[in-house]
């Protein structure tokens, strides 16, 4: 099932995808339930939003590919390398990524499939995460790849607004072991890769990071990137896709001088 969040005449609502409509919801189905109110919506005439707006944060996992741990430039870590990006970061399908030109020269794309919490989760045992996830969507952790080298830590390469695309919509019923993820900048494709190519698996991240913190519904886990990662300018359209979800697009600009 995809539930997609989206506007349409001037109001904010959820729906359930359904053969190019959108079967609106009467609340969030996080914590309504899939009660619906009758109306549909062509999907063509709805404004996809950021599926969801984390609730506290986006926990992201750095190297969680071999491949791109390599061509970062070192072995990929034994444990889940966790960091946080600031839920302002955010944005939604369609919407403009915004490079800041004037403080960083290399902005990179890094596709990621998401998951979406959907319980509070403290020292969740692996083989009950599943309990805690609910659905997955697509992300994009843009990174300012000169500021992160620069600084060390990642904090501002990874938080500036704009970097964390997500969308199209959530899908509750996803097949991981299945899925492939495809980046693409102008239709070329830059990353391509199984997400069983992954080092840990959605249920080792969410026992993991909830032995360190409690995720909160509307949490989402970005759970790494594979190779190919790499730079994108202002007037590129960057696609993240992957199979059994669906595809994230945004244009880029750059940021405007300082007023």
């Amino acid at each position: 099932m995809k539930i997609a969040r989206f506007s349409h005449n001037d109001g904010i609502k959820y729906g359930i995808l359904d053969e190019g409509e959108l079967v609106v919801l009467a609340g969030d189905p996080m914590f309504a339930g899939y009660e619906t109110t009758g109306e549909r919506v062509p999907l063509v005439d709805a404004a996809l939003l950021a599926p969801v707006i984390p609730r506290s944060k986006v926990v992201c996992v750095g190297k969680n590919y071999h491949d791109h741990a390599a061509e970062m430039g070192g072995e990929a870590p034994a444990e889940p390398l966790l960091f946080l990006k600031p839920n302002t970061a955010v944005i939604g399908p369609g919407d403009t990524i915004v490079r800041p030109v004037s403080l960083s020269d290399r902005t990179e794309h890094e596709g990621e499939l998401v998951v979406v919490i959907g319980r509070i989760a403290k020292n969740v045992a692996a083989e009950n995460a599943h309990q805690y996830v609910f659905g997955y969507t697509v992300g994009n952790d843009v990174t300012a790849r000169d500021l992160q080298r620069k600084d060390g830590q990642w904090s501002r390469a990874k938080g500036f607004d704009t970097f964390c695309p997500l969308g199209p919509w959530i899908e509750t019923d996803f097949d991981l072991d299945a899925a492939e993820l495809t980046t693409r900048v102008n239709g070329e494709v830059r990353q391509h890769a199984p997400l069983t190519d992954m080092i840990h698996s959605v249920a080792d991240i969410i026992a993991y990071a909830s032995a360190v913190f409690t995720l909160l519904p509307g949490d989402v886990i970005m759970t790494g990137t594979p190779a190919g990662v790499g730079a994108f300018a202002a007037g590129d359209a960057v696609e993240v896709e992957i199979s059994g979800i669906g595809t994230l697009r945004n244009a880029v600009r750059d940021a405007l001088p300082a007023s």
